[in-house]
């Protein structure tokens, strides 16, 4: 069992209100006569503070809301939101991603935003708890105490990584409420916050293992730096290639430790993903669920799913038939390569408990009452169909799909209703195989782009997975294959769904200057999304990024 959740009750029931009150000014209410006196005066009410953040993590670090997994995934070139027939048109806040359109009014920059900062005051209000109170008052030995503010500081460097990551320029707050319209600080300054956070507090946190799955540990803060190094260049202007080895190395050593032993990859590629992917080997940090304890269940079928999606899987989870991969991107996994058919639905669909019988599609759309077929486009087929006309002469945009529009989302499994662990499925927010690929791109950058036989090393080790031992002498890299074109598009493959595709394009120089299905190059202003009004409405102190005033 995963201790993260031991104690999950207590964490969902008993959270601190006063912890509501952001650093930033979030929101016209404040909770700030609310006291904290008659908590933090056991063990147990220690922990329910220090888990609360992870809870509130499920809601922007992960797909179901929108957060900065959405905005960071549905503004690249992998993944949409199309409206299909009546469904997913939502204020035009998914084309406006997509697009690279979003204005500061939108709910794409302000939802991230607002859940971010949230969470970091989730983290800054038991930092400042735990450091004014005594070992004696808490029930905690001075080792636990100073793990757990460790555990914390950490944490909260991970929501100002990813807010530098969405916005650039920040405020740094380490008080709660204090002060109440803090200013934008340089993006580079903010890198070095977050480092210097980081490697104060790296050492003081406890190693992963199987006690610390879902929680900050050495080995996400480790990830954390690969992450800030490999991306220096581009926030700071400074690159730090040597120093996203250096921090890589530690990861690949098995020194930070891991969630069954010392961290290595996963013999296959269903591993990382499966209900007892809290086992896996390679995932570093997660957000962890544990349903059948904690009645705590992963908020991304909503966005994944379709509306009878359980048919197809064996569980009682649907979802709003949302995100679907963008048309070709499908084409770029290779026939013979496992992840095109373990991660991805297409075509006709069956269902689990009878797989001769298809999947009849209901709820009154484009194809009730048919059988549930997904298909590599997103055009109006059903009207061609209808009308005896060509499909091929269709127009194909953000706005003509139909429910069955898209190839689908299969990378994580939640089990069939009848699993054990069935609706607990861990979302990795860091894994072994990504520190892999960073490592080796840090080296080909220092090489002038060209693979090092290392790079090519590190690489086939993680791809070789997806293939059989008879293809593999065919499908492996070699240093002159290996381009930086060809990591990114590998990058592409292996990480599909995680996260990291906008990051990806904007450090390879694609993000704006590329075109993919129907988007075409953007301003390079986009690369960061806008400060929200409402926030800059209510803290004057903020400066608006370039390209939205």
């Amino acid at each position: 069992m995963k201790r993260i959740n031991k104690f999950f009750k207590i964490a969902v029931l008993a959270v601190p209100l006063f912890a509501i009150n952001a650093c930033t000014d979030l929101e016209e209410n404040v909770y700030s006569s609310l006291t904290t006196n008659n908590f933090y005066n056991n063990k147990n009410e220690v922990i329910s503070a220090v888990l609360r953040p992870y809870t509130h993590a499920n809601a922007w670090s992960t797909p179901g809301q929108n957060g900065w997994w959405r905005v960071s995934e549905l503004s690249a070139d992998q993944l949409a939101w199309p409206v299909k027939g009546r469904h997913g048109q939502d204020g035009g806040e998914w084309i406006r991603l997509h697009y690279h359109t979003t204005t500061p009014d939108d709910d794409s920059s302000w939802n991230p935003w607002r859940l971010m900062w949230w969470g970091l005051g989730l983290c800054t209000d038991p930092i400042e708890n735990l450091e004014k109170r005594s070992i004696a008052e808490m029930g905690l030995t001075q080792v636990e105490k100073d793990a757990f503010v460790a555990e914390l500081r950490l944490l909260r460097a991970f929501h100002y990584l990813k807010l530098m990551d969405l916005y650039g320029n920040i405020p740094i707050v380490t008080k709660v409420g204090e002060p109440i319209s803090p200013p934008t600080q340089p993006r580079a300054e903010v890198f070095k916050f977050i480092e210097q956070e980081i490697l104060e507090n790296i050492n003081k946190a406890p190693k992963l293992s199987s006690a610390m799955v879902g929680r900050m540990s050495q080995a996400g803060a480790y990830a954390m730096l690969v992450e800030l190094y490999l991306n220096a260049e581009k926030w700071t202007g400074t690159p730090r290639w040597d120093d996203a080895i250096s921090a890589a190395n530690k990861l690949i050593s098995g020194e930070a430790g891991g969630q069954t032993g010392a961290a290595s990859l996963d013999d296959n590629i269903l591993d990382t993903y499966k209900p007892t992917n809290n086992l896996s080997k390679e995932i570093l940090f997660s957000i962890a669920y544990e349903f059948q304890v904690a009645n705590f269940q992963p908020s991304w079928p909503g966005d994944f799913y379709h509306f009878d999606q359980r048919h197809i899987y064996g569980g009682a989870r649907n979802g709003n038939d949302g995100v679907v991969v963008i048309p070709g991107v499908y084409d770029k996994f290779k026939d013979n390569d496992k992840r095109k058919k373990e991660w991805l639905l297409i075509g006709p669909q069956m269902r689990y408990d009878d797989p001769t019988k298809p999947v009849i599609a209901q709820g009154g759309n484009e194809y009730h009452n048919q059988p549930l077929v997904f298909v590599d486009n997103i055009r109006r087929n059903r009207v061609a169909e209808q009308n005896g006309t060509d499909p091929e002469l269709l127009p194909s945009d953000m706005t003509q799909g139909e429910e069955n529009s898209g190839v689908r989302f299969n990378k994580y499994k939640l089990g069939a209703s009848t699993d054990p662990k069935y609706n607990s499925t861990d979302w990795a927010i860091y894994r072994l195989s990504w520190v892999y690929f960073a490592k080796a791109e840090a080296l080909m950058r220092k090489n002038g782009g060209a693979a090092t036989a290392e790079a090519v090393e590190l690489i086939n080790q993680v791809k070789q997975r997806a293939f059989d031992p008879a293809d593999w002498e065919n499908e492996k890299y070699t240093t002159a294959t290996l381009t930086l074109d060809e990591l990114l598009a590998e990058r592409g493959r292996e990480f599909i769904f995680e996260g990291f595709r906008r990051q990806d394009l904007i450090r390879f120089g694609k993000f704006t200057t590329a075109s993919w299905w129907d988007h075409q190059p953007s301003d390079p202003t986009k690369e960061l999304f806008p400060i929200p009004r409402r926030q800059t409405s209510l803290n004057p102190n903020l400066k608006q990024n370039p390209g939205y005033n």
